[in-house]
C-alpha cells in the first residue's frame, strides 16, 4: 500500500454530551405524523399542528436550528413550551480524522455511550456520506472489520438522521435561516454502508430515509439513496415498497460453499433464493439498477470462473458490478487480489454487457475504507488465529 502523501489529521472536539432532560422528545428522527401526534400531544391545538408541523420541520432540517428560541415565526410562548417538551439532539462526535486523500471519519457517541463510525467522502461534483444502522454487527462477514464486532443494539431513527446532520454542521452546509438551498450539495449522496445490516433494523432505517427524503427539509431524493444488504431475503421486497431507495447486495461469491464462508447469512437464504427475490427489485421500486458488491479477495473468489459464473447467475437482472479491492484491516484473514487479477476479471463482466468499475480505495490511512469500520471501544484485536478460525480458514 502506498503511503499517503499528506499528513493525516485527527480532532479531537470537546463538545458536552446531550442528554435528555426530564424526559424530553427528540424531534430528530421522528417522521411527519409522529412529530404531529408529539406536538398535538404537548398541547399544540389540533387546527394549528400541520402549521406548526411545517414551521418546525423546515427550521430543523433545511436550517439546520438547534435552538427553539432562534425559531422566530413562532411566539415566545409556543417556543417556551417547545422546549419545555422537546430537544433537538444529534450523536456527538468525539473525532473526527481526515485522510490524505480528503475522506472524514467521525467516530460518534450515542445514547447508553456507545460509539459508531460514520464517513464522508468527497468527490468531483458530488459527496457521499456512509452511514451506520447498528452499533456493531450480527453478520459476522469474514472479510469485514465490523463483522468482528458483536451487535451491541439498533439505531434509533434519531441516530441515523443525526449522522447526517452532523455531517452538514462540520461541512457548514445548512443555508442562512430565511434562505433557500445553497447550490451544490456537499453531501449529495447517502448509502447505508456503515456499521451494520440495515433490514434488520428496517422500522427505524426507514422512519429516518424518509425523514432525509423529504423535500421541505434535508430533500435528498430516493436515487441519492443505496441501501447495502447482505442479504436479508424477507426485508428485500418492503425496502422496495417502503423505502424504494437504490438497491446494493454484498454478493462476493459465485457458489454457495464460498459465500457462506464468506456471508455467512447465505447458510439461511442461499445464492439462488436471494436472486429470484432480486429480481423484481427495480420493478417494485422503480430502480433503474441493482448494483452487486464484490470484494476482491486473493485466491478465494477472483478467478475467471468466478467472473463468468457472476455474469450468468445475474443474467437477466438490471445490474452493475462495483468490484471492490480488499481493504486490510489487522489480523484480517484474506489479502486483496493483484491489480492485474482485478483488471481481468473486470474485464470479462464489461465484455458480458455489464458496468463493472474498480472502486477506489478511499480513506485507507484513517481505516475508512470500506470494511474497514469499528468504534473505538470495540477495537482490542481477536487473535489473528482466531479470526482466521471465523472465517473457515
Amino acid at each position: 500500500m502506498t503511503a499517503p502523501t499528506a499528513p493525516i489529521t485527527q480532532d479531537v472536539l470537546t463538545i458536552p454530551r446531550k442528554l435528555p432532560e426530564g424526559g424530553r422528545t427528540n424531534i430528530v428522527g421522528l417522521t411527519r405524523d409522529q412529530l404531529r401526534a408529539a406536538l398535538i400531544a404537548a398541547g399544540t391545538p389540533e387546527k394549528q399542528a400541520k402549521m406548526r408541523l411545517g414551521q418546525i420541520w423546515q427550521w430543523v432540517y433545511h436550517w439546520g436550528v438547534r435552538d427553539f428560541s432562534a425559531m422566530t415565526n413562532l411566539s415566545k410562548d409556543y417556543r417556551t413550551l417547545l422546549a419545555e417538551h422537546f430537544e433537538i439532539a444529534v450523536p456527538e462526535i468525539v473525532t473526527r480524522q481526515i485522510s490524505a486523500d480528503g475522506t472524514r471519519k467521525y467516530l460518534l457517541r450515542i445514547a447508553g455511550g456507545h460509539e459508531v463510525e460514520a464517513v464522508y467522502i468527497p468527490e468531483e461534483g458530488r459527496g457521499t456520506l456512509c452511514v451506520s444502522s447498528q452499533v456493531g454487527c450480527t453478520l459476522t462477514c469474514s472479510f469485514c472489520h465490523t463483522g468482528t464486532q458483536k451487535l451491541v443494539r439498533n439505531l434509533t431513527a434519531g441516530e441515523i438522521v443525526g449522522q447526517v446532520m452532523l455531517a452538514r454542521d462540520d461541512l457548514d452546509e445548512w443555508p442562512e435561516p430565511g434562505e433557500g438551498s445553497t447550490g451544490e450539495r456537499l453531501v449529495s449522496n447517502i448509502v447505508l454502508m456503515g456499521m451494520g445490516e440495515p433490514l434488520y433494523n428496517f422500522d427505524n432505517v426507514r422512519d429516518a430515509m424518509r425523514v432525509v427524503m423529504d423535500g421541505e427539509g434535508i430533500a435528498l431524493g430516493r436515487r441519492r439513496i443505496t441501501l447495502s444488504t447482505s442479504g436479508v431475503v424477507p426485508e428485500i421486497a418492503r425496502c422496495a415498497e417502503e423505502i424504494g431507495c437504490q438497491l446494493a447486495i454484498s454478493f462476493h461469491a459465485t457458489t454457495d460453499a464460498v459465500r457462506d464462508r464468506l456471508v455467512p447469512i447465505n447458510k439461511k437464504w442461499n445464492i439462488q433464493t436471494l436472486l429470484d427475490t432480486l429480481r423484481d427489485y427495480p420493478k417494485l421500486s422503480n430502480s433503474e439498477r441493482i448494483t452487486f458488491e464484490y470484494v476482491m479477495l486473493k485466491d478465494v473468489n477472483d478467478s475467471d470462473a468466478d467472473a463468468r459464473r457472476l455474469v450468468r447467475l445475474i443474467a437477466g437482472i438490471p445490474a452493475k458490478i462495483n468490484l471492490i479491492p480488499f481493504n486490510e484491516w489487522p489480523g484480517a484473514p484474506y489479502e486483496r487480489s493483484d491489480w492485474e487479477r482485478i483488471e481481468a476479471f473486470a474485464d470479462i463482466v464489461y465484455k458480458a454487457g455489464y458496468a463493472s468499475p474498480i472502486r477506489t480505495p478511499r480513506g485507507e490511512d484513517i481505516m475508512a475504507a470500506c470494511g474497514q469500520l469499528k468504534s473505538a471501544t470495540e477495537r482490542a484485536r481477536k487473535p489473528a488465529r482466531e479470526i482466521a478460525a471465523d472465517a473457515g480458514l
